[in-house]
């Protein structure tokens, strides 16, 4: 019998926890659960006998995986699979997956609730300002891209968008302008949402030349990852111009500088937000454990990573 663990420091919500293992105990397999472990010994004997693994922001290195000798498949339920070293999975015959598109709504809500709270001054009672009109580039079109095109438009925005692996005509399709570079997105729109992934590409790839390219009064807005953000040179550009404001779902390494330096001009959520709504996080629960039920009833990898 097939043994499957759901890992997670951060736990799912109950309603998930019971589908994950209705469905789990449904194809004949063993259901084990490890929620709120502070120490990664716990983590360790976990896995020392499963098959399967569901995660969220749980780390999978090569010890975990050294420990996990029968361990066939790790799901991370979310987009972002940066926790798991694929390298390491992939020497031990691991299949890694990710359950895109289950976190995607929650993420874009998020982001267009984080540009208003930026617009209207953190609802400090202060005058703001309104996103009707204002131009929005959205750096990387892919399932939460897409989405914050569209409720963007529904605010009223002049939607721009950027994505190396996206045609621009199935960009101009969703009613969006493609533009041909990250560098015209930026120097083009007064908003930019983020959405690109953390790997040697774009890692501070986000840097004081780009960001000094904004239009006056530019915003960032981080729902990616921390890494993309050349946090040094991003702390440089705020100094020179007084204008331009960074709201993040990822706290920065050097969040005590910004609240030295920029109040007023930056938020920065107390932990990472994008996920947290309870649809998505049984949704996406949901998602993994039958990936994992498919990929060992009938060989299923269509969203293998690795």
């Amino acid at each position: 019998m097939k043994k499957i663990l759901v890992a997670t420091e951060k736990p799912f919500a109950a309603e998930a926890v019971e589908g994950i293992k209705k469905i789990t105990e449904e194809a004949g397999f063993e259901f084990s659960l490890l929620e709120k472990y502070t120490d990664k010994s716990e983590l360790l004997e976990a896995v020392k006998d499963v098959n399967g693994i569901i995660i969220r922001s749980d780390k999978i290195t090569p010890e975990v995986l050294e420990a996990a000798k029968n361990l066939e498949i790790v799901v991370r339920a979310g987009a972002g699979y940066d926790n798991v070293n694929l390298e390491a999975a992939t020497a031990k015959n691991v299949v890694v997956m990710n359950t895109p598109g289950q976190n995607s709504n929650a993420v874009a809500e998020l982001a267009l609730g984080m540009m208003v709270y930026i617009a209207r001054g953190l609802f400090n009672g202060k005058s703001g300002s309104e996103l009707l009109g204002k131009k929005l580039g959205i750096l990387a079109y892919g399932n939460v891209g897409r989405l914050v095109a569209k409720i963007a438009k529904g605010f009223g925005m002049e939607v721009y968008a950027f994505d190396a692996f996206v045609p621009a005509g199935k960009i101009e399709e969703d009613g969006v302008k493609a533009v041909g570079s990250t560098a015209e997105l930026f120097e083009t729109c007064q908003y930019i949402s983020l959405h690109i992934p953390a790997n040697e590409q774009t890692k501070k790839s986000i840097n004081k030349n780009l960001v000094s390219k904004m239009p006056k009064n530019g915003v960032i807005i981080n729902t990616a990852r921390k890494e993309v953000i050349n946090e040094d040179e991003l702390l440089e550009i705020m100094a020179e111009r007084t204008d331009i404001k960074y709201v993040s779902d990822i706290t920065p390494d050097n969040a005590e500088k910004f609240a030295e330096k920029f109040e007023g001009r930056y938020f920065f959520s107390p932990k990472k937000m994008g996920a947290q709504t309870d649809e998505a996080n049984i949704n996406a629960g949901l998602a993994a454990i039958n990936q994992i039920v498919k990929f060992f009833k009938d060989g299923d990898t269509t969203f293998k990573v690795n």
